[in-house]
């Protein structure tokens, strides 16, 4: 089974920078599309960022554009969300996903949740003074 495992969430405040990672055990993200999500206590859970699997396109919420940096180095198999400026309303447990991604859709990226499979557990990332 697929695994992904997020981590370097934390405590920042406001106007901070974090770097989220999303590492893939078990199997090679080179052939995955890579979606960011986010969950508010109360909230449903929203798109974030998506990153195809050739590294060619992204996508970003309004709310996180020119803040957030989405980023692969399949070297590492590792996935990367670069946060700055951050908000309190940043606040939530961040999820990274993961799809498949045949040859002819490579360059795709899709920024909705029903497009991945495969999830992990999520990082906190709280934002506050």
């Amino acid at each position: 089974q697929l695994q992904l495992v997020e981590s370097g969430g934390g405590l920042v405040q406001p106007g901070g920078s974090l770097r989220l990672s999303c590492a893939a055990s078990g199997f090679s993200l080179d052939y995955y599309a890579i979606g960011w999500f986010r969950q508010a206590p109360g909230k449903e859970r929203e798109a974030v960022s998506c990153i195809s699997s050739s590294g060619t396109t992204t996508h970003y919420a309004d709310s996180v554009k020119g803040r957030f940096t989405i980023s692969r180095d399949n070297t590492k198999n590792t996935v990367y969300l670069q946060m700055n400026s951050l908000k309190p309303e940043d606040t939530a447990v961040y999820y990274c996903a993961a799809r498949l991604q045949i040859t002819t859709v490579q360059h795709m990226c899709v920024i909705r949740t029903s497009y991945y499979d495969d999830w992990g557990q999520g990082t906190q990332v709280t934002v506050s003074s």
